[in-house]
C-alpha cells in the first residue's frame, strides 16, 4: 500500500468519524430537548386540566424525528442496521482480539 493510499484511507476514516460524531450529537440534543418539551407539556397540561395526548403535543418530536431519520440515512446509508459490512467488521474485530489474547499468553 502506498503512502497516498494510506492518506486517502485516513481522510475517509476521519470524515466518517466526523459524520458519526455529528449524528450522535444531533441524536443527544434531539433526546434532551424533546424530553424537556414533553415533560413541560405534561406538567402544564396536568396543572391546567388539558389533554396531553393530542397531535400538537408531539409535532416537534414528529417533524424533528423525520429530520433525524434523514440525517441517519445520510450518515449510515441504506445499510443502517446489521449490514454485511458491519458483520465483516465485527468478525475482523473479534479475530484481532483473539489473536491479541493468544499472543499475550505465549
Amino acid at each position: 500500500m502506498t503512502v497516498t493510499d494510506q492518506n486517502e484511507r485516513y481522510k475517509y476514516a476521519k470524515e466518517r468519524v466526523k459524520r458519526l460524531k455529528g449524528f450522535y450529537w444531533h441524536l443527544a440534543i434531539f433526546i434532551i430537548i424533546n424530553s424537556y418539551i414533553l415533560v413541560n407539556i405534561y406538567i402544564s397540561s396536568s396543572y391546567n386540566n388539558e389533554e396531553f395526548w393530542n397531535w400538537a403535543t408531539f409535532t416537534t418530536l414528529f417533524f424533528w424525528g423525520i429530520g433525524m431519520a434523514m440525517h441517519a440515512w445520510k450518515v449510515f446509508g441504506t445499510q443502517f442496521f446489521f449490514s454485511k459490512k458491519w458483520e465483516e467488521e465485527q468478525i475482523e474485530k473479534y479475530i484481532k482480539e483473539e489473536e491479541f489474547e493468544r499472543q499475550k499468553w505465549e
